[in-house]
């Protein structure tokens, strides 16, 4: 079972790190973001990542799907959430 807290801390982080993503014009910005995210990515509960990347493996760490990864794992938590 995912606790709500995990939920919670997900989306928080998430939701924040995709904002300063989608309207940075600095490119070492967006891969300072995009170096943090992967180390979340390590960390998070493995049934919460599970669920959100639909067992991609490169789910949130792969360059090319970077941003789509990120929006649809923030609407997922919104979801979740009942937001």
């Amino acid at each position: 079972m995912i606790s709500k807290e995990s939920i919670e801390t997900a989306y928080c982080f998430l939701h924040q790190k995709l904002r300063v993503y989608q309207y940075s014009t600095m490119d070492w910005q967006k891969d300072d973001i995009e170096y943090a995210i992967g180390n979340y990515v390590a960390d998070i509960p493995a049934e919460l990542l599970e669920q959100l990347s639909a067992g991609r493996k490169d789910f949130l760490v792969d360059h090319r799907h970077f941003q789509a990864d990120m929006t649809q794992a923030v609407e997922q938590l919104e979801r979740m959430l009942g937001i």
